[in-house]
């Protein structure tokens, strides 16, 4: 099958379920997909396992310890997946610095750092446990809006392994949520809308510009099904729903 017949095939809805039937240009936009998943997953357990002892209590302790092997077990399978296209899956875990962070002023919109894939919004460093909460809260709706496009990737063993991470990935906001809420209770309100203003255009960021140019190429590849935009209103509706039900005010 020559890459235009599989070029009109995807753009019809068609599947793929093999490296042997991906063109090169397919190929390299997969495995782009593939490594930002794999990377973001990658810094985000690596920062989150830094705040660990800055929870409150054994409770919280445990739940973030989960959060952290599941990111990482989610980085796992994809990668695994990556195998599949010629990766070295066994130097890949240790060849980037996953707790590297920006200082916490930096402003680098959607740009990605040099040394690895992830989404610029795990550039940036956590401030303590709230902080830590409040981020994970707005990042966990993101990546609810995020791996409901993945689920429909056209292909098929990569959309298989999203909607298997999925539910753990809303588990994990929901474990925020509830978290936020015990900390309204105690006070700590102003502090959780000092970090949702931190966090928010950070999250933000990670859907894209508004017109990115690969967008309708990636579109129909069957690599993705929504816009950035698209998706941005969706995680700020989402977020700001969220946020509300713990009286916060979500920012502008």
């Amino acid at each position: 099958m020559d890459d235009m017949t599989v070029a009109d095939y995807l753009a019809q809805g068609g599947k793929l379920t093999s490296p042997a039937n991906v063109p090169p240009r397919y190929r390299a936009e997969l495995l782009k997909l593939m490594a930002s998943f794999v990377d973001s997953e990658m810094a985000g357990s690596a920062g989150f396992a830094d705040v660990i002892n800055t929870a409150p209590g054994l409770r919280e302790r445990i739940a973030a310890a989960r959060i952290v092997f599941e990111k990482v077990q989610h980085a796992e399978k994809v990668l695994a997946l990556m195998g599949e296209f010629g990766v070295n899956t066994a130097r890949y875990a240790n060849s980037h610095p996953w707790a590297e962070r920006l200082p916490r002023d930096s402003d680098i919109g959607a740009q990605r750092g040099t040394s690895d894939m992830r989404l610029a919004v795990f550039n940036y460093p956590l401030k303590g446990w709230v902080d830590s909460v409040v981020m994970n809260l707005l990042m966990g709706r993101a990546v609810e809006v995020q791996l409901e496009d993945f689920q429909k990737v056209s292909y098929q063993p990569l959309a298989q392994i999203f909607a298997e991470i999925a539910p753990t990935e809303r588990h994990h906001a929901a474990l925020a949520a509830k978290g936020l809420a015990r900390m309204v209770e105690e006070g700590k309100s102003d502090e959780i809308a000092a970090s949702a203003a931190y966090w928010w255009p950070r999250v933000s960021a990670s859907f894209g510009p508004t017109n990115a140019p690969r967008a309708e190429a990636l579109q129909a590849m069957g690599l993705r099904h929504r816009s950035g935009a698209e998706m941005r209103s969706d995680w700020e509706n989402r977020a700001r729903t969220a946020l509300q039900e713990l009286g916060i005010r979500a920012p502008a």
